[in-house]
């Protein structure tokens, strides 16, 4: 993922989405030998009502003033779902370069956001910054995810899901997980092509894990709003966690992310027991 990374990324994913459309599914003849499943640009082309050579641009990273118009043509053709459009309008323009991290100050949360994890002290709780980073996190998130026992470059969802050794002992649903995170990741490279540190960690997942590169290179794109995630705790046992995503309205970078067992529930009951050997610690 280097600087021109969004110019080869407009082309990938259309590709990708494209590889996934029969033919039949859009009326168009299935006839005909076919050097790559799916779409050719020219019928993607003829489907969106633009010239093949705007779409050949297009895909080429070349379509820099390319209207929302075209896009939504190009989105209906090819069957995108609401966050795969949204990706596709980040990657297809060019944006402003942001400040380079060495000259931005280092992400923060704010002294009232971390008042308002401590306060959940039945429930955990933790902000996740740019790149999945773990920026700050309440003491009951602290006793499940074992935070304050990492290195500070540990601290970083991708890591321990692709790279820490016993993650898939942690995660019982290791695959779903690995899925979802680098889904989630890509958005965000999307947004922040040109972030070194986000780069950094795109590479060197890529270099250290196969798993990452594979899942990298289906270039699917989910928000992780909510949903369950089940956690083999060391202590605790099995806990089934579902989780909330809140928006920190004064930082859009920065997400808090609520575990919300049922109450009266076991995974409930262990938290609790949780909570009071943390707290006699």
């Amino acid at each position: 993922m280097d600087g021109d990374w969004t110019t080869s990324e407009v082309g990938d994913f259309l590709r990708s989405r494209r590889a996934r459309i029969r033919p039949e599914e859009v009326g168009l003849p299935a006839h005909g030998r076919r050097r790559v499943p799916g779409l050719r640009r020219e019928e993607v082309a003829q489907l969106a009502g633009v010239s093949v050579d705007y779409y050949i641009r297009l895909e080429q990273g070349r379509g820099t003033s390319v209207s929302d118009a075209v896009l939504d043509a190009v989105a209906r053709v090819l069957r995108l779902d609401e966050t795969e459009q949204a990706y596709l309008r980040t990657v297809a323009r060019p944006r402003p370069r942001r400040r380079a991290a060495a000259d931005r100050p280092a992400a923060r949360v704010r002294p009232g956001v971390q008042l308002l994890l401590d306060s959940m002290d039945r429930t955990p709780a933790f902000v996740l910054g740019r790149g999945m980073n773990v920026l700050a996190w309440n003491a009951l998130g602290d006793a499940v995810a074992g935070f304050t026992r990492m290195a500070p470059a540990e601290r970083n969802m991708p890591r321990q899901v692709f790279l820490a050794p016993a993650a898939r002992e942690l995660y019982p649903e290791w695959a779903a997980v690995a899925a979802q995170t680098v889904a989630h990741l890509r958005i965000d490279a999307g947004r922040h092509s040109d972030d070194p540190e986000l780069c950094a960690l795109v590479g060197e997942l890529s270099l250290k894990s196969e798993d990452f590169r594979r899942l990298w290179a289906d270039h699917q794109v989910k928000e992780c709003m909510y949903g369950v995630k089940r956690v083999r705790h060391p202590v605790a046992g099995l806990l089934t966690l579902p989780y909330e995503t809140l928006t920190v309205p004064a930082d859009p970078e920065q997400t808090i992310v609520v575990y919300t067992p049922e109450p009266g529930s076991e995974t409930a009951e262990r938290l609790a027991l949780l909570g009071s050997w943390a707290s006699v610690g």
